[in-house]
């Protein structure tokens, strides 16, 4: 039964969205973004936390005004979903302009399939099928499924719109592969945490558990990365930033390029951050695990506190 209510009330938000013009879906996500701040705290210390560690010399009115702005945008960025799913190719093609589809171009060109790399950042929702529209290639998407069947039935059917490949996250390695030897660009957003198990990749100045998935496939079939990212433009439009992620010059055994592969995406996805903080979910728990030897040193100092006592 609530999974039926959650998913009733998930349908009438995106019939009311769809509804509204374009610049009213916007002003409406960003008002729900900061009612989710102000009005439930919905991990607002996991993001003043995360923000502070992230710009240590940072002042507190910058952080406050950051942490305001990765609510609208969160908020945006959903309503700007449900928007998106009752509007036309051409509608949503508008709304979204290449600033350097060079990169993008010389990339396909070499005929190796392509690793799209993303991140929840701008209208990440938005992007898929905005991007999709413009680029001459097959897409597929790795995507989290939903707990709610429903709801993840409905948004995949969005997904699916034009033409687009969506691959359960998870056990997908031989979906993946074909799909690149289908010379396919598949979708990666590859910013949230890993597992524990994961390789961990210094970002923002601190070890993070990261997917190596990304660098793996890379090195496997000889695919490209290429980092794209939409940045929101004051008209209301979004513009796809592109750069490749580098691949020369790494070193040792298969192990140590992924890793070393990993490291230079991470470095890419922050620099981008850096340049537009108030785009990115600073909410997830990105830092939660920890490498194995922290663990066993802050687990051994524990130890010692309780013998102590």
């Amino acid at each position: 039964m609530a999974t039926t209510i959650e998913y009733l009330l998930f349908r009438l938000v995106g019939w009311l969205a769809r509804l509204m013009p374009y610049g009213a879906a916007r002003r409406i996500g960003h008002a729900l973004g900061l009612g989710v701040l102000y009005l439930t705290g919905y991990r607002k210390r996991v993001t003043l936390d995360n923000l502070t560690r992230a710009f240590p010399d940072a002042s507190p009115p910058w952080v406050r005004n950051v942490m305001r702005g990765a609510y609208r945008n969160y908020g945006s960025a959903i309503v700007e979903m449900f928007w998106a799913g009752g509007r036309s190719a051409e509608t949503l093609k508008a709304k979204v302009h290449l600033r350097n589809p060079e990169v993008l171009h010389d990339a396909l060109r070499r005929n190796a399939g392509l690793i799209l790399m993303s991140a929840h950042f701008g209208s990440w929702e938005f992007m898929l099928n905005g991007l999709r529209l413009h680029i001459p290639a097959r897409f597929a998407a790795i995507v989290q499924r939903q707990r709610n069947e429903r709801i993840d039935a409905f948004i995949d059917e969005q997904r699916r719109r034009f033409d687009v490949e969506t691959i359960a996250m998870g056990p997908s390695v031989r979906e993946v592969l074909r799909a690149l030897q289908e010379k396919k660009a598949v979708v990666i957003l590859g910013d949230q945490s890993g597992p524990r198990e994961s390789v961990f990749i210094p970002f923002f100045g601190r070890p993070s558990a990261t997917h190596r998935g990304a660098a793996a496939f890379a090195l496997r079939t000889g695919a490209p990365i290429v980092m794209v990212l939409l940045v929101r433009q004051p008209d209301g439009t979004h513009e796809a930033v592109f750069e490749e992620v580098p691949t020369h010059g790494l070193s040792g055994g298969r192990e140590e390029q992924v890793t070393q592969l990993t490291a230079r995406h991470a470095a890419v996805l922050e620099k981008h951050i850096r340049l537009h903080p108030d785009h990115w979910l600073w909410m997830h728990k990105r830092w939660k695990h920890k490498p194995a030897q922290e663990e066993e040193h802050a687990g051994a100092a524990a130890h010692g506190a309780q013998v102590r006592a």
